[in-house]
């Protein structure tokens, strides 16, 4: 069941880069099948790779695609809805401390929320150590949606948590006296770091990095150190952000996009004084999930430097060509996919890999022959 299989190849002519220099063609390989709805990928020693499973499974899967016995020790969660285990991360010292992070949601009295555990990987992979849970979102609340749930380290060491609003919890996003709808920053043993831009508010949660968020699903360190992050709107007005210290992303209050079968949310209006504007946003919505950076020239030089966002509603791979903060055009990746691209993500040898949310998902490689 879950050993490769051939796969047709799926080929996109890419447009040029900014120097108009012509970039290679994609296709995807399939690597490994079988993963029950997987969410997040994270690469460990020996090309290995851990897979979470939304139902609650992380999985370790080798480079010929065999996917090995779920891994135990992994915490609780609550597989309802979009819950489940979600995301994963290794710690930047893996190599020296086998720290793995996981996401998930966290039942409990009051209903459920976005946790974050750390754990060491045991030497033979096969079982989590040393279970901490470092972060959990408050307070809990009786909703299946909108968790968010991706995890980037910082260049500092820190972590960066994404928390959803819960959905029927949106305005929440825009009080600083619960964690709906907010990015988080805490240290790698759950404390909070001193220069958090709430840590002397009072009323606020201290964790607090940036507010007024949606859905977030996507998270990564770009090449200029900071976090970007990509966003689910409501019907329309999917965003991509680059969350900094205080800062307002203005969910509830403005929205490129509507409420679902038509009409305004709250006053209608896309911006507001005070409140910060996407650097992208799709119309409609393709729904954006994880996100990656590609840093080599593995894939042409003309590649080397996008932003890579999967798409769950439209199936296909949407790379943001930039100018520094500014997205120059995008261009659609693999559009005859079809599946929804839950995560996608660089390997430590510059290589692209991709997850699809499916009952029967499958990790793929990217490659350009």
């Amino acid at each position: 069941m879950h050993m490769p299989r051939p796969l047709a190849a799926l080929t996109l002519a890419l447009f040029a880069s900014v120097a108009h220099a012509q970039t290679p063609a994609l296709r995807a390989e399939l690597v490994a099948s079988g993963l029950e709805n997987p969410w997040g990928l994270a690469f460990i020693d020996g090309g290995r790779m851990l897979v979470t499973e939304r139902p609650g499974r992380l999985r370790v899967v080798q480079p010929d695609g065999r996917v090995g016995d779920p891994v135990t020790g992994v915490p609780t969660v609550e597989a309802a809805g979009q819950g489940g285990l979600l995301d994963v991360a290794t710690d930047r010292d893996f190599a020296r401390n086998r720290t793995v992070y996981l996401c998930y949601s966290e039942p409990g009295p009051g209903g459920s929320s976005t946790a974050l555990a750390r754990a060491r990987l045991s030497v033979d992979a096969a079982r989590l150590e040393d279970v901490k849970v470092i972060f959990s979102q408050q307070p809990k609340v009786s909703s299946r949606l909108h968790f968010g749930c991706r995890i980037a380290e910082a260049t500092d060491g820190t972590l960066f948590l994404t928390l959803g609003d819960r959905f029927h919890r949106m305005r929440d996003a825009q009080t600083l006296d619960n964690h709906h709808g907010k990015v988080v920053r805490i240290h790698k043993d759950g404390t909070v770091p001193p220069d958090n831009p709430f840590v002397n508010r009072t009323g606020a949660r201290p964790e607090i990095w940036s507010i007024g968020h949606r859905n977030v699903q996507g998270a990564a360190i770009g090449p200029d150190g900071r976090l970007w992050t990509s966003e689910h709107g409501p019907q329309g007005g999917d965003e991509i952000n680059r969350p900094e210290a205080g800062k307002n992303h203005g969910w509830p209050v403005i929205t490129h996009g509507e409420n679902y079968g038509g009409g305004a949310i709250g006053e209608g209006i896309t911006q507001k004084t005070g409140m910060e504007q996407p650097l992208h946003q799709w119309t409609p919505s393709m729904a954006p999930a994880g996100m990656s950076f590609v840093s080599t020239d593995r894939y042409g030089a003309g590649f080397k430097g996008s932003l890579l966002v999967a798409s769950l509603k439209f199936r296909y791979l949407s790379r943001l060509v930039l100018d520094g903060s500014r997205v120059v055009r995008e261009d659609r990746l693999l559009p005859d996919i079809g599946q929804r691209l839950r995560d996608v993500a660089e390997a430590p040898d510059g290589t692209l890999w991709l997850l699809t949310d499916e009952r029967n998902g499958q990790l793929l490689r990217l490659r350009t022959h």
